[in-house]
């Protein structure tokens, strides 16, 4: 049996009440649950305690995240946590610091990571699908959706988790397809799960 960390980092705005990103939490815990796993859950609008979030990534085998795409970036919220659970763990309990040492100080900057397991990203996003990996789409200029999500990635590399791929449910406000990305989704956690 494994055990899974799930967080839903949403942030609640008037115009966004976080429906779908607390569905697809949902769906994931559903079906974790229904396939054996052991399951700890944050939501950032609950009230939590550093030290315990901590314990959970320690217990994690798998850590999956739902976040919105917040000005391309995860919610303040949800940054706010990673700011205080990341910066409290890394000072032995889940890296040792930046994984550098005396010896070799301009050395292995980032690989002091003392986890071991996986994670998952599950985003939702304004952004059409075809705004992404298009260098005719000068926004993002080709950039893909894990390369607007390096940041994130490179917080879990710290740590020492490797990756699952990303989900990203797009165009969410203003084409949403619900229903076919609740489908999508199933197929994504079946597919790596």
């Amino acid at each position: 049996m494994k055990n899974i960390f799930i967080i839903n980092g949403h942030q609640k705005y008037p115009f966004s009440e976080g429906k779908l990103n607390a569905s697809l939490t949902k769906k994931a815990e559903t079906y974790f649950k229904s396939n054996g796993y052991n399951i700890k859950k944050t939501t950032m609008e609950d009230n939590y305690n550093v030290n315990e979030e901590i314990e959970k990534f320690k217990w994690a085998d798998v850590v999956f995240f739902q976040t919105p795409l917040n000005w391309m970036g995860v919610s303040w919220s949800f940054k706010k946590y990673i700011d205080e659970v990341f910066s409290m763990g890394m000072m032995g309990e889940m890296s040792d610091g930046d994984g550098r040492s005396k010896e070799a100080p301009k050395k292995n900057y980032g690989l002091g990571g003392k986890l071991n397991g996986n994670y998952m990203m599950s985003v939702t996003a304004n952004a059409p699908k075809e705004a992404f990996n298009n260098p005719e789409e000068t926004f993002f200029n080709g950039m893909s959706e894990d390369d607007l999500l390096k940041p994130m990635h490179l917080n879990f590399k710290w740590f020492g988790f490797e990756p699952l791929p990303t989900f990203v449910a797009y165009d969410v406000m203003k084409n949403p397809e619900i229903e076919n990305d609740f489908n999508r989704f199933e197929n994504h956690l079946k597919a790596n799960f």
